[in-house]
C-alpha cells in the first residue's frame, strides 16, 4: 500500500491532474465526505487528508509514504528526513511582508525601529529580518493575519500572497517579497528504499505531468 498525504483545498485540487497522469483517481470528494482516508482507483494507493502544516511530519515519520506540501511549510518544518524529488510548480504564490497602507515601513526599517511582526512562519520571518539586520518582535498567529495590523497587534505581517486581493480588501500593501512558493513532492526515505519501484513510477508520472514554467 502506498499512502499519499494531501491537505484539502488548492493543493488537493491541483494535485489531481498529476495523480491522473499516474493512472490514479480519488474515488470520493473530500468536500462531501467526512472520511480522512480516501480510496483511489488503484487498490494499492490511498490518500490521507491532513492539515497542510502536518504533511511533512506524516511523511517524515512514516504515516505516509509521499506527500505534497508548500515550500513554505517544508522550510518552516525543517525538512529533515525527507527526500524532495520534485518542484511540482502548482499552488504557486509568494511569501511577503505586508503593512497598513498608512504605515511607513521603509522609514521604520531605515531608522532601526523595532517592528512587531505577526506570522505563522516564525522561523522564516526570523531568518529574513535577521539577514537584513532588522529588529523585530515576532507574534505567532495561526490565521486571519490581516487583522493584526488593523487592530494594532502588529506593525507588519509575513504571509502568503497569491493575487493580493485579500490585502487590498483590508487596506494592506505588500512591501517586501521574501520568496516564491510552490508545492513540492516529498517522500519518506525508508519508503523510497522499501517500495522503490512503486514510488518511482508515481514520481516519474508526476514529473511528466508538471505544468510548464
Amino acid at each position: 500500500m502506498i499512502t499519499l498525504a494531501l491537505s484539502k483545498g488548492r493543493i488537493f485540487e491541483e494535485t489531481m491532474p498529476l495523480l491522473a497522469a499516474a493512472g490514479i483517481e480519488v474515488t470520493e470528494d473530500p468536500d462531501k465526505s467526512r472520511k480522512l482516508i480516501l480510496a483511489t482507483t488503484r487498490a494499492d494507493v490511498r490518500v490521507v487528508l491532513v492539515r497542510a502544516s502536518d504533511v511533512p511530519t506524516y511523511v517524515q515519520y512514516g504515516g505516509a509514504d509521499l506527500g505534497v506540501t508548500g515550500l513554505d511549510v517544508l522550510l518552516e518544518h525543517g525538512n529533515q528526513g525527507l527526500y524532495q524529488p520534485l518542484d511540482l510548480r502548482i499552488a504557486a504564490c509568494r511569501l511577503s511582508v505586508a503593512v497598513r497602507a498608512d504605515y511607513d515601513y521603509a522609514s521604520a526599517v531605515k531608522q532601526g525601529s523595532r517592528i512587531k511582526v505577526a506570522t505563522k512562519y516564525v522561523g522564516l520571518a526570523r531568518d529574513f529580518f535577521a539577514s537584513k539586520g532588522v529588529h523585530v518582535d515576532l507574534i505567532k498567529l495561526y490565521g486571519s493575519m490581516e487583522l493584526a495590523p488593523l487592530t494594532g497587534l502588529a506593525d507588519a505581517i509575513v504571509d502568503l500572497v497569491s493575487t493580493g486581493n485579500t490585502l487590498k480588501a483590508n487596506h494592506l500593501v505588500e512591501v517586501e517579497r521574501i520568496m516564491d512558493i510552490s508545492a513540492r513532492l516529498v517522500v519518506n526515505q525508508a519508503a523510497l528504499k522499501l517500495k522503490r519501484e512503486a514510488i518511482r513510477r508515481i514520481v516519474d508520472a508526476f514529473e511528466s505531468a508538471i505544468p510548464s514554467a
